[in-house]
């Protein structure tokens, strides 16, 4: 067993944002699990697995919890009587071996963490088909990617989550992917918006498709940039203010305008963000106009992506056609295009 350790890189400390991150993804966790005595796994590479462990049996201990760490090391054939559920208790266990020592159903939890040398499918264990995904690329600042909605329901943890995740990426995400300037006004230009129209950018990030939306609508229309994130929108507002557009802080599943006021929806890598993509696609759908288009794009294609990530395409996913064609007709869409080739995915659905 180990303590609650506060490992992050030699000669570093946690400053008072890095603490507060790190108790908000524990408390996230914490309500994951069961009032009862409860068992969880948490798998990865890198270490982060162990860190992950150690600081949420911490915090567990802090809020009057009993926990039970048990370390990848000390993976033993006897049971030494942590699998007693009488007893009301967490047992917390790490590593590939404690999570193969049972079968899926016995853990009350399972959570993977990526770490930037991890392998999300490392021995034949794919993050995705665990109750949570948690990124620790900078062990100082983890972030929830993932939370099964019947443990936790996303509107718990969904907003502090993808604000942490894009707030540290917000600076440098022009410097990173800059040169896809090219590919946004293509997929606005394909998309065929008229002019003179009301067109959202939901997830609008820094506001890569402001120009492309700017020359579409022309200039007696109405370009506004939707993002959850304030420092997207900080690192938007230079562009905003050259193309003409109006910055809105809101969450993409509940948008602060009425019914049918766009014309047009454009959504660049949104779908996937969403923990729930029909509640999301419902919302763009009560705000858009009747023959309104959806954009959904990304400037890179879904198997380019995948394999970016270090994950194999699953038939089941958002994006693959025969599902996002299925969920745009039960959220008020009819899927009139889909483009998934290597270098971007382009799709378009008009409103009905």
């Amino acid at each position: 067993m180990t303590g609650n350790r506060e490992t992050v890189p030699a000669g570093q400390r946690l400053t008072d944002d890095q603490r507060d991150r790190w108790h908000t993804v524990l408390d996230h966790l914490a309500a994951a699990l069961p009032d009862r005595a409860a068992q969880v796994v948490v798998d990865g590479t890198d270490g982060g697995a162990a860190l992950l462990a150690d600081r949420l049996a911490g915090r567990l201990r802090a809020a009057g919890r009993r926990c039970i760490r048990l370390a990848a090391a000390n993976c033993a054939t006897e049971d030494d009587g942590w699998r007693d559920r009488t007893a009301d208790r967490v047992v917390i266990a790490d590593g590939a071996r404690w999570r193969d020592r049972l079968p899926a159903t016995a853990w009350d939890l399972t959570i993977w963490v990526r770490t930037p040398s991890g392998d999300t499918t490392s021995g034949g264990y794919r993050g995705d088909s665990t109750d949570a995904v948690v990124d620790l690329h900078d062990r100082t600042w983890p972030v929830i990617r993932h939370l099964d909605p019947r443990l936790v329901p996303s509107g718990v943890w969904y907003r502090t989550e993808s604000q942490a995740f894009f707030a540290a990426r917000a600076a440098t995400w022009d410097t990173k992917f800059g040169n896809d300037l090219p590919a946004y006004a293509a997929a606005v230009t394909e998309a065929g918006l008229r002019p003179g129209g009301v067109v959202l950018d939901v997830g609008c990030g820094t506001g890569r498709a402001f120009p492309a939306l700017r020359d579409a609508v022309g200039p007696h229309g109405t370009v506004l940039g939707v993002d959850l994130t304030p420092q997207m929108l900080t690192a938007a507002r230079d562009r905003a203010h050259r193309y003409g557009t109006t910055l809105v802080l809101a969450d993409a599943r509940q948008l602060p305008f009425a019914d049918a006021t766009a014309d047009a929806v454009f959504a660049a890598g949104l779908i996937t963000h969403l923990p729930d993509p029909d509640a999301g696609l419902t919302e763009l759908a009560r705000i858009a106009r009747p023959g309104g288009r959806l954009v959904l794009f990304h400037p890179s294609g879904r198997a380019a992506l995948a394999a970016r990530h270090g994950r194999t395409l699953r038939p089941d996913e958002p994006l693959a056609e025969p599902v996002l064609r299925a969920t745009t007709a039960r959220t008020g869409w009819h899927l009139t295009s889909y483009d998934d080739p290597p270098h971007r995915f382009h799709a378009v659905a008009i409103r009905h």
